[in-house]
């Protein structure tokens, strides 16, 4: 009986030191919803800047648009206010639709002014080609489609752009006063990794 004690006590110390670590570990998991990371574990390194020229198409009329309404305004203002038009946009390298196409311009614009034409604009530069294939920037911002130069900004990206940070300049190139047809250039200014 006096050898079971001490292995039978042995026993219940090492549970109950188990437990205690096992406990605080998981309690610990609550007490904070932050930590520092290493950057090398997320694969970050140094900071570079890249400055993109595209050419975005908003194709809304014709068989097979790329810019749908998917909301129309509630009442017939000059500035649409109230619209939302989905988008698959090409990206292309010059500012003819037929120039090489490196990605598409997915998301919304909807109109958000009800005193001139002043879009919100949320959307991912999804990239086809290249080193950055597979790659996003995001976009969010207001776009006051008449003015000469829009700046919005650059939120976030995926993949090459992860952390990604930044801004873009559009300008209209050519627009079809009839149709609603554009092409915007694109010079996207991002700070990446």
């Amino acid at each position: 009986m006096a050898r079971i004690f001490p292995i039978f006590a042995t026993q219940v110390t090492i549970i109950f030191i188990l437990s205690f670590f096992t406990i605080n570990l998981a309690i610990g998991d609550y007490d904070t919803f932050v930590r520092s990371m290493d950057r090398k574990l997320l694969g970050v390194k140094k900071e570079k800047i890249s400055h993109f020229r595209l050419y975005w198409h908003d194709i809304v009329s014709g068989r097979n648009p790329s810019s749908i309404p998917v909301v129309q305004p509630v009442t017939n203002s000059s500035t649409f206010f109230g619209l939302i038009s989905m988008i698959d946009n090409p990206l292309t390298l010059g500012p003819k639709l037929s120039s090489k196409m490196v990605g598409k311009a997915q998301g919304f614009y909807s109109s958000a002014s009800q005193e001139g034409v002043g879009l919100l604009m949320a959307m991912n530069f999804a990239f086809m080609e290249g080193k950055y294939n597979g790659s996003t920037i995001t976009i969010l911002g207001r776009n006051p489609v008449f003015a000469e130069v829009r700046e919005m900004p650059v939120v976030g990206g995926s993949g090459l752009f992860r952390f990604a940070r930044g801004y873009v300049q559009a300008r209209t190139q050519w627009l079809d006063n009839k149709t609603g047809d554009a092409i915007i250039r694109y010079d996207c200014y991002v700070m990446h990794y």
